[in-house]
């Protein structure tokens, strides 16, 4: 059995995260008591409460014990399906940049002897010849997530796998739409960068995967 939501506790926390959107109070400040709040949006206390109930359940307040109610985030979270599907794959590669010329750096840093092992293997299998554009599209998947993952990071691993799989479909089409140009080229690239990953060169890491997910960028543009 489901329980419904109360229509009004609803409406209140829809007010009450318009406001904190707004800016009314910033990150870590406390909203005002029980008694002003309810009276400013025209609601019973019970009703306030269940409200800050239901944003604290979303992660944008915290009520304290004995100390009030804090802002801890300043919209609600949404999960990647709902970002991707209003976004673009320009905009998820520019965000790919972000993840990986760090992570490569890092790599560069910390990659252990398995981690250049993994890293190679998953090169090799990319370069051999794909018969199809999808077992072309998760072999890169593989070697990025290679890199991401010899740089020893669980955050910077979650958000490469809380989004790259997910864009699998549209890089297929993309690319049965607009073949690579210079396959030797792109896998080169790849190349370039595990060889600075092997150096232990973090600024040249850094270089090479901002230039190869650059080029992805500007032929999907």
């Amino acid at each position: 059995m489901h329980v419904q939501r109360h229509p009004l506790a609803a409406q209140a926390a829809e007010l009450l995260l318009d406001r904190i959107r707004a800016g009314e109070w910033r990150l870590g400040h406390k909203l005002p008591g029980e008694t002003t709040l309810a009276a400013q949006l025209g609601v019973g206390r019970s009703t306030l409460r269940e409200a800050i109930r239901e944003l604290a359940g979303r992660g944008v307040l915290e009520s304290r014990q004995g100390a009030g109610v804090f802002v801890t985030a300043l919209d609600v979270a949404e999960d990647w399906d709902t970002v991707l599907r209003r976004t673009d794959i320009v905009t998820v590669i520019e965000a790919r940049i972000a993840i990986e010329a760090e992570a490569a750096a890092l790599a560069a840093r910390r990659r252990t002897p398995a981690d250049l092992r993994a890293m190679w293997r998953a090169l090799a299998a990319r370069a051999e010849r794909h018969e199809s554009v999808p077992d072309l599209v998760d072999a890169d998947t593989t070697f990025h997530r290679t890199v991401v993952l010899a740089a020893h990071n669980d955050v910077l691993t979650g958000m490469f796998d809380a989004f790259v799989p997910r864009l699998r479909h549209a890089m297929i089409d993309m690319l049965r739409i607009r073949p690579l140009a210079d396959e030797q080229a792109d896998h080169h690239a790849h190349k370039i960068l595990l060889d600075a990953i092997r150096s232990r060169d973090t600024a040249a890491a850094a270089t090479a995967s901002r230039l190869h997910l650059t080029s992805l960028k500007d032929a999907f543009a």
